[in-house]
């Protein structure tokens, strides 16, 4: 009887904090430096949601070791809803490389919501005699080993996602990888390399003035940025996409209550019109989800890179 009674004593707080969640700010850890994409983004809805919670949130940014040194630091953290992390498609990749980590995604970490993505363009320099994917596959074909691309570094989206776009297509190329996606678009206008894979951000101001050419976009629409310019999806990929995102994590063990008031609350915010015209600013879409649904778009994302690193059989440098 004594036993029951205690049990109940002791789960007693945890209810109450429950019940008044959240009366304290809260830590947005961000695994990127200020001022990038991720940053930007996260700061937005840390703005919304302080706003909508009437608590204070507020992002700490912790660079380092592709977002894995912000994801230890919250796999750590109490699960009490406080403390939650800002992932991106790199921390799935470190897994899919079999990358020592100090936490385990799935198990240490529980998915939340999703926040935005953005999709890649495939660019090329303006004398590559292609101006639509077919054309391009077709190059491509018909100049096996002899077409170079660009990466960000080896084991990024930017390296494997032109590798599954290539495998997909029985195409072949050299990869060349930079220290970052800048070199490798400095790279492709300057007509070192043939084409590469970008963000839009990095892509719009070249295209306009016409530096570079956008042979097509990697997400499953077309962005009313560059309407004129057609999805893998659309025109000889039917159903391919390839993003960079960017979603919300928690501790695991964190209450589902917890879970489900923090998801409700960054789902309001991804709706609002405001949010969705900053959020366009950056080249990004809201794209809120349930934490069941984001919890599975990891799995599909870590079975789908963890295949492409199996069978091409490349490694980090």
């Amino acid at each position: 009887m004594w036993g029951i009674v205690a049990t109940f004593s002791a789960l007693a707080p945890v209810a109450a904090a429950q019940e008044g969640y959240p009366s304290s700010p809260l830590r947005m850890v961000v695994g990127f430096p200020p001022g990038g994409t991720v940053d930007v983004v996260s700061r937005l809805l840390a703005q919304k949601l302080t706003k909508q919670l009437s608590v204070n949130i507020f992002v700490d940014n912790k660079p380092g070791a592709s977002g894995n040194i912000a994801a230890e630091v919250v796999a750590g953290a109490r699960p009490d809803g406080y403390t939650v992390l800002v992932n991106t498609p790199a921390v799935v990749l470190s897994v899919a490389f079999g990358e020592k980590l100090g936490y385990d995604l799935m198990k240490d970490l529980t998915p939340t919501a999703m926040i935005s993505s953005v999709p890649y363009l495939i660019v090329t320099h303006p004398s590559m005699p292609v101006n639509t994917p077919a054309e391009f596959i077709s190059h491509i074909k018909t100049n096996p080993d002899k077409t170079s691309y660009g990466s960000g570094g080896t084991g990024s989206t930017t390296h494997l996602g032109p590798l599954l776009f290539l495998l997909a297509n029985g195409l072949s190329a050299v990869h060349v990888p930079y220290k970052g996606g800048v070199p490798a678009m400095n790279d492709v206008v300057g007509g070192r390399i043939e084409f590469s894979l970008q963000s839009m951000p990095a892509v719009l101001p070249l295209a306009k003035d016409k530096r570079i050419k956008v042979i097509a976009m990697t997400g499953l629409t077309r962005s009313p940025l560059l309407s004129d310019v057609p999805t893998l999806a659309e025109s000889v990929m039917p159903g391919f996409e390839i993003s960079t995102w960017n979603g919300v994590m928690a501790p695991a063990r964190t209450p589902a209550t917890i879970i489900r008031r923090l998801n409700a609350e960054i789902v309001k915010a991804l709706q609002d019109v405001d949010m969705k015209q900053r959020l366009e600013q950056e080249s990004a879409t809201a794209s809120s989800s349930s934490p069941e649904e984001y919890g599975a778009y990891l799995r599909s994302e870590l079975a789908r890179w963890s295949k492409v690193v199996k069978t091409t059989g490349v490694k980090l440098e």
